[in-house]
């Protein structure tokens, strides 16, 4: 039960988009069609989980072993860029329609602050584990289900704004301002979750 409250918390609660507002720049450049926003979400899935396994032992068994911490933030952006450089190279042999539909935006998950902030969040024990203990398995887990939470957020906001494409907005509304509007409501819409997971916390007793 206290795996399915880290999911309910990371994709509703606490979306890692529309309540702690990282990794907004994919959000607002690769949401103007579901495809593409469903190819990122599931990019951004695989190299955030990857990437939380790999930092987590590099934190464990290479900076706190040998007192580098202070090196984390460096070390953990060139693992994920390593990581990102391998999804482009997947991408671009198994599907080059959806590698060229990213575009730019590919290589932005090198600095994407989602992947980067959950990656210090696991490694460093802060994030919330709902009663569990902090470990790698529960990081694993947390990450898993921020980047659900991720391509939940990116998915819907792309189908709003595919809509939005075939209604007529008032000139001045145009483009990103409405895409920014768009945002802040799905993201008050997104608060009506917020204790939830205290009150399914409480009614199991964890």
């Amino acid at each position: 039960m206290e795996y399915i409250l880290i999911f309910i918390t990371a994709i509703f609660v606490n979306n890692i988009v529309l309540s702690q507002f990282l990794g907004i720049c994919p959000f607002l450049g690769v949401s103007k069609k579901v495809e593409t926003a469903t190819g990122m979400g599931a990019a951004v899935a695989f190299v955030l989980v990857i990437a939380t396994i790999v930092t987590y032992l590099v934190q464990k068994f290479v900076l706190e072993a040998f007192g580098l911490e202070y090196l984390q933030t460096i070390a953990f952006i060139l693992i994920i860029a390593a990581l990102v450089q391998m999804v482009e190279i997947i991408l671009k042999k198994v599907s080059p329609a959806l590698y060229q539909a990213l575009g730019v935006f590919l290589p932005l998950i090198t600095t994407n602050c989602c992947i980067l902030g959950v990656a210090i969040l696991v490694a460093n024990g802060t994030y919330n584990a709902q009663g569990l203990e902090p470990s790698l398995l529960t990081g694993v887990v947390f990450a898993f289900a921020t980047a659900l939470g991720f391509a939940l957020a990116m998915i819907l906001f792309a189908g709003i704004r595919e809509q939005l494409s075939l209604v007529n907005i008032p000139k001045g509304m145009e483009g990103m301002a409405i895409a920014l509007v768009t945002a802040g409501l799905l993201a008050m819409a997104f608060m009506g979750f917020s204790g939830v997971d205290k009150g399914l916390a409480n009614l199991f007793g964890i």
